[in-house]
């Protein structure tokens, strides 16, 4: 069972209904988190649909989407630390842009929802984004850290896993990915009037989510493993979330405004409100 199942799928909709019978902004923007491989883009799509069958105009943002082109990330990486060259925490996402969707949104207009290529590890070409319609009463922005909160300084001290230990010794790349999480991306994430966290047990059960959702990007690449990743190379490339990830699985469940608990094969195990 996986997170578009009925039952999730059903309190999702069953949660987003009441509130935006009591909302009186449009676009009406439900923020869904979840870590790696958790199910959210697949829920995002499914939801969507149900909700466009119903007659509600509805836009779909991934953070993912938001990413700096790979020339703004190298530039990072030179000016800041050599693992921002990597895609994923904090700082590797163009926040002006979403900012500037929401306000094309917010004044009823149409948007085009930027679309970034991870095959090819760069933003994907202008012909190739979508289009929100003016007057879209409904944005799902999912994403593994929408709706985060930084940590406190304290926290960053003690590396998390073998990349920080290795690479980031000294604690500015993480450093500086937490200054950029509590500066602009509240601003982005202020405008989430409905919060879904999708939480996995534990950060354990990522690599394996993870994995799975690679091999199941090579079946469908038309490129085949062209891009993708090894097991191996996921392996690694979970360690930049790991941190972050873990954060959000400590935090955010005392405050999001719907939590769906899932057990290691993605069934919906418990639903809490706030």
């Amino acid at each position: 069972m996986s997170p578009d199942s009925w039952p999730t799928l059903d309190a999702v909709e069953a949660a987003l209904r009441r509130a935006t019978e009591r909302a009186s902004r449009r676009p009406f923007v439900l923020g869904l988190c979840g870590a790696q491989g958790s199910g959210k883009s697949t829920l995002s799509d499914r939801l969507a649909a149900r909700l466009r069958e119903s007659g509600l105009t509805t836009a779909q943002l991934s953070i993912d989407d938001l990413y700096l082109t790979r020339a703004e990330r190298e530039a990072l990486a030179r000016e800041v630390h050599p693992l921002f060259r990597t895609r994923g925490v904090p700082g590797t996402h163009d926040v002006a842009l979403g900012l500037d969707l929401f306000a094309t949104l917010d004044r009823s207009r149409p948007a085009p929802l930027p679309r970034f290529d991870k095959a090819a590890d760069d933003r994907a070409p202008r012909e190739r984004w979508q289009q929100a319609d003016a007057g879209t009463q409904l944005l799902i922005f999912e994403g593994w850290c929408v709706g985060a909160h930084p940590q406190v300084a304290d926290e960053l001290v003690e590396p998390v896993n073998d990349l920080e230990r290795d690479e980031d010794p000294a604690a500015i790349w993480r450093r500086y990915a937490n200054d950029a999480l509590a500066s602009s991306y509240q601003q982005l994430f202020a405008r989430i009037d409905l919060l879904v966290l999708l939480a996995a047990p534990s950060f354990d059960v990522v690599r394996s989510w993870r994995i799975e959702q690679e091999h199941d990007l090579r079946r469908k690449s038309d490129r085949g493993a062209a891009g993708l990743m090894t097991d191996e190379r996921v392996g690694r490339f979970i360690q930049y979330y790991e941190r972050l990830s873990r954060h959000i699985l400590a935090e955010m469940p005392t405050r999001a405004d719907l939590v769906l608990r899932l057990g290691e094969d993605r069934s919906l195990h418990a639903v809490e409100s706030n």
